[in-house]
């Protein structure tokens, strides 16, 4: 279980996960050895599973941000579309399965509006869609 100082370090990581063990330390009024050791024993019970970075993916080029909601009649085509969806990392951001309507949940990246219709092609010969673009977060 997790008592209020995990939960501070937590919160202070998701904010900024490069923060020093001194300086969260000081933050929770521990020392930057002890700090660590907290942090340690979290990782170690997978409560903090890893780091990430976060990336700008407009500054990248990626201006156009969508979520294709992905419909399959057949559930032996499940596996054509994962493998499909499996070779297009350049575009794919996460791929959630869900329930409602819909099976799955892309959220995808793209530079143009060409390489957006050219992925909706291939992907129309592996499942239906019904897409949604971003507009601004």
């Amino acid at each position: 279980m997790l008592d209020s100082t995990d939960k501070i370090i937590i919160a202070e990581l998701a904010k900024n996960s490069r923060i020093t063990m001194k300086d969260l330390g000081n933050k929770i009024h521990m020392t930057g050895q002890a700090t660590a050791t907290r942090v340690a024993k979290l990782e170690d019970n997978n409560v903090i599973e890893g780091y990430t970075v976060k990336v700008n993916q407009v500054k990248l080029g990626y201006l156009i941000h969508a979520f294709i909601t992905i419909l399959i009649q057949n559930t032996m085509d499940h596996k054509y579309y994962l493998a499909f969806v499996n070779n297009q990392k350049k575009y794919v951001i996460h791929n959630y399965k869900i329930s409602g309507d819909g099976c799955y949940l892309l959220e995808c990246k793209f530079q143009t509006n060409e390489s957006l219709n050219l992925f909706l092609e291939d992907l129309n010969q592996h499942a239906n869609y019904k897409l949604s673009l971003v507009i601004n977060k």
